[in-house]
């Protein structure tokens, strides 16, 4: 199921624009996940160098997702981006535990950004159909992410490639943007 069928399951207040943020490390998996989510083609993926944008509009809302590529020269200029952000949505590589320091930092940064505050945050731990890849549970306790009491959040495994887990992520980022937008 792609997004936009799941948004017009979920979607209940029409004159709404809702702009989701997709960040996380380089080769995270983010622009694989958002393809998923537009039921694209998944099999030509290229690291993003500067962002993609994918807006749907349908059923009277419009839906815009904003891909920002994650490598470390990109990073700084992720902060041009947080502006009327509705929801964080972070991708980590779950199978590149070398990483995980970084990628904890990163996260922090973020979640300290005051046009951030309170925006509710999806954590994908992606690549999980990898045999090496970390449990999403050990994710959340490495980066102590239980910690977080400024914004709802969810760690939520999955897979961009088979889009396991996917579906239940955005079931929950959809919850609570509509608990933020009451």
């Amino acid at each position: 199921m792609g997004l936009l069928s799941l948004l017009r399951k979920l979607k209940s207040n029409p004159e709404q624009e809702l702009r989701i943020l997709l960040l996380g490390l380089d080769n995270a998996g983010k622009t694989t996940l958002l393809k998923q989510l537009a039921s694209e083609d998944i099999n030509q993926i290229t690291p993003t160098q500067g962002f993609n944008i994918k807006s749907v509009q349908s059923s009277g809302f419009k839906l815009n997702v904003w891909d920002i590529g994650g490598q470390r020269r990109i990073r700084p200029y992720w902060k041009n981006y947080f502006e009327h952000t509705d929801v964080l949505i972070y991708v980590i590589d779950s199978a590149d535990r070398k990483r995980f320091e970084e990628t904890g930092m990163e996260l922090g940064e973020l979640l300290d950004e005051e046009k951030l505050t309170g925006v509710p945050l999806l954590i994908f731990a992606n690549k999980q159909d990898l045999v090496n890849s970390a449990k999403a549970s050990d994710i959340a306790e490495g980066l102590n992410l239980h910690s977080i009491r400024d914004r709802h959040w969810q760690i939520q495994p999955c897979s961009a490639v088979t889009s396991e887990g996917v579906k239940d992520g955005m079931e929950w980022m959809m919850k609570n943007v509509k608990h933020k937008t009451k």
